[in-house]
This record gives C-alpha cells, structure tokens and sequence, in this order.
C-alpha cells in the first residue's frame, strides 16, 4: 500500500536523531480555542496529507489515545515520541495533545515520503528506527515491530474511532491549568461512556455496593465466629483446669 505526503526529510536516522526528523517547527502557537482530538486529527492529517485513518491507527496504537501516556523507554503522549524526537519537531510539551499529534503526524509523513509511501516501511520506521529498517532492507526481524506494523495496518483498515475528548488551550499555545484534568477526565469518562451505558453504570454501582456489603459482612461474621471460638475455647480451659478428677490427677 502506498500513499502521497507533500513533507520532505532528510531522513538519516531515527526517532532518536536529529537527521530523522529534519528542521524544527514550533507547534505551540497554533491552537488557540477548544478543539476535539478528531478535530485535531483533520488537521493535522491535511497539514501533512497523511490519511486520516492512518494517523489515527498509530495512535490507537501507540497509547489508546491517552495523552498522559508514558512508555518504560520514555516516549510520552498520544503519538509516544521520544523527547529528542519531540523537540526536533517543535514540540515543546509532548503531553499537550495537539502538539503531540502535529509532531508525530509530521514525522510519519516524513517516514513516507523517505520511503516513497509505503507504509508498511513507514510504520516499521516509527516503531524501530530508519537505521534499523536500512540495515535489515525492509522491516526488521523484531517480533515487537512486524506485530506493530501489523496491528497499526489493521486499524487503519478497520477504521478506528476516537474518544470524543477536547481541550482548551491559552493564546500563546500553553494547555490552561485547570484543563489538563478536564482533559483526563474527559478521555476516561469517553471510554466509559463506549463500555457502558448510563444506566448500566448505575446498575454496576449499585451491584458493587452490594458485593463490598456482603464481603464486610462476611469478615465480620469470621470475626465473631473466631472471638467465640477463643472464648469457648478458654472456658473449656478453665472447667479443665478446676477439675477435680483433674485435680486428683496433679496431686498423684
């Protein structure tokens, strides 16, 4: 499968290098009003004439579209980019979720266009590295990256539906305070709302409240079972212990 994208590279390296993602561009300062993440990636996808579908698998990919997303290796946000690789795109905060999505979306298109649309080769990029799908000359053997490629491909064929989460950002491009919890709550609450209807929630509550009933009741009645177990357990004891054919007994 190949595509057009209009973005040139150098294209040299990886995400981790700077030759791979060419020039810097300072994203921070575009958006200025409150915008969806299908919004932002509409734009994005005609910024950089990436297929929407595409753009929008990588993500689902990546991190299910949480843009509080951190990986082990430390690639942060909705698109996972590394912080080299984020401020090369001039992103200046990888968890502000339009410029995470700018700046990955402008580093696919790169990917692209280095290896003349094909996105199978182009996804193997994102996820491993230029160097790495040079030196093997196609993808590379990494059980993690044909899985990767695959699973993205399958999205982007599929179709992939977004969380219907938004957010507002300052004039000078800065995610406002208040709103990067609205953001989490926002994206969490989408997921929910995908899971289970209103009433089914109210219906797992009111389940779970009765589930936490029963088990405290249950703990208690050990409780009580066991205190009397102690006592019965010290009155025989004492019966024992006065006893006097007991008593006898010790005396012999």
């Amino acid at each position: 499968m190949r595509v057009n994208a209009i973005q040139g590279t150098d294209g040299t390296g990886t995400q981790t290098t700077t030759a791979a993602v060419g020039q810097g561009e300072d994203f921070s300062s575009y958006l200025q009003t409150t915008a969806s993440l299908e919004e932002i990636f509409t734009e994005a996808a005609e910024k950089y004439n990436v297929p929407k579908n595409l753009i929008k698998a990588i993500a689902k990919a990546e991190s299910d579209f949480n843009p509080n997303a951190t990986s082990g290796a430390g690639a942060q946000g909705i698109m996972q980019l590394m912080p080299a690789t984020a401020r090369e795109l001039g992103v200046t905060d990888s968890y502000d979720p339009y410029q995470n999505i700018m700046g990955g979306t402008k580093y696919i298109s790169e990917m692209l266009a280095k290896y003349d649309g094909n996105v199978s080769l182009a996804l193997a990029a994102y996820n491993a590295g230029s160097n790495n799908v040079a030196k093997y000359g196609g993808i590379p053997p990494f059980k993690e990256t044909q899985n990767y490629v695959v699973k993205v491909t399958g999205f982007m064929n599929n179709g992939v539906e977004v969380p219907n989460a938004s957010y507002t950002v300052n004039a000078d491009g800065s995610m406002a305070a208040a709103s990067v919890q609205e953001v989490e709550d926002s994206y969490y609450q989408s997921i929910l709302e995908q899971l289970f209807s209103y009433e089914e929630y109210l219906k797992f509550i009111d389940m779970y409240m009765k589930l936490q009933e029963a088990e405290q009741k249950e703990i208690k009645q050990e409780q009580e079972q066991s205190e009397k177990k102690n006592d019965d357990s010290y009155y025989a004891y004492q019966e024992l212990r006065y006893s006097p054919t007991v008593m006898n007994l010790l005396g012999q």
